[in-house]
Parts: structure tokens; C-alpha cells; sequence
């Protein structure tokens, strides 16, 4: 299952995280980073429709490994 980064800015609280079930956040000071795996295409397009609705600003959009931000992740042989 791909494994993407979503950056938002703000430090989004309790309330705004419960609107995206599955993903893992980090609040920094001016940003928040919501890491974890989504399994379409589909669910991709509905984190980003949430966002949108919720008035947040997308920063940035990544698909990376599922090993968490900076962290790569083990691939069998």
C-alpha cells in the first residue's frame, strides 16, 4: 500500500486530526505533517477533498516509503 506525507499549514488540533482517521501527525510550529498509508487512489483524492473543505492549506505532497517521514522502509528480496 503506497505511503504518502501530507503537509498542511497550522497546527491542526484534536477536532481537525479526528477528520483523518489512519493518518499520523506531527505538529510543528507552523505546519503539520500527516504521514501513513492510504490504499488508492481514491483515498488519496479524499484526504485532499477533506482538506479543502476543512479550509486548510496543502503544502506539500509526497509519496514516500512506509517507514515515516525521513525513514526508508525494508524491502523483501
Amino acid at each position: 500500500m503506497p505511503c504518502y506525507e501530507i503537509r498542511v499549514r497550522g497546527r491542526l488540533g484534536r477536532t481537525l486530526l479526528g477528520a483523518f482517521p489512519g493518518l499520523q501527525a506531527q505538529a510543528g510550529e507552523a505546519e503539520t505533517l500527516l504521514t501513513g498509508e492510504l490504499p488508492d487512489q481514491a483515498a488519496l483524492h479524499g484526504a485532499l477533498a477533506q482538506i479543502e473543505a476543512l479550509g486548510l492549506e496543502l503544502l506539500a505532497l509526497r509519496r514516500t516509503d512506509c517507514g515515516g517521514p525521513g525513514q526508508a522502509r525494508e524491502r523483501p528480496a
